[in-house]
């Protein structure tokens, strides 16, 4: 199968990667990511061999980039107009709600959770775009969803 051309691939997954990279970043920096990701995925794309499964590669890219991102963020100092007394955040994002209480998941569940229902992808693909066995995706969802579950009391 040929490749399409790389705007008509970009216009094809724009939407779903961006709704994917809001979930999983928030709305601050989910434009950063997205222009990462597609950037990355310019630089990769000449070397594709075939077009199977474009959808499961650029929402790997994302789920990369998110992980930078996070990487990234938690690295990062964060300006504060007076020290607190006790260290820790004291100001919540502006979007949050259960978006943000999965960002709050461990690494593994959070990617798992936000490829299977952000991006909708099966267990077999969110296996292959965050490293590991489909039995592993399905461990990592199911305990991020009773962890979210424990969070809010239901």
């Amino acid at each position: 199968m040929r490749l399409p051309p790389f705007q008509r691939f970009l216009d094809a997954h724009r939407d779903e990667v961006y709704r994917f990279l809001l979930s999983a970043v928030g709305s601050q920096d989910a434009d950063d990511c997205f222009q990462e990701t597609f950037l990355a995925a310019l630089r990769g794309y000449p070397s594709l061999r075939e077009a199977g499964n474009l959808r499961g590669w650029i929402l790997t890219i994302a789920h990369r980039k998110v992980l930078d991102h996070h990487r990234m963020r938690s690295r990062r100092a964060v300006p504060v107009a007076a020290v607190p007394d006790h260290p820790g955040r004291e100001t919540p994002d502006p979007d949050d709600g259960v978006w943000e209480a999965v960002r709050k998941l461990p690494t593994k569940q959070r990617a798992a959770v936000l490829l299977r229902f952000a991006a909708d992808l099966p267990y077999r693909e969110v296996a292959r775009a965050a490293g590991g066995t489909e039995e592993a995706a399905r461990r990592n969802v199911a305990d991020g969803l009773r962890a979210l579950r424990k969070e809010w009391g239901r």
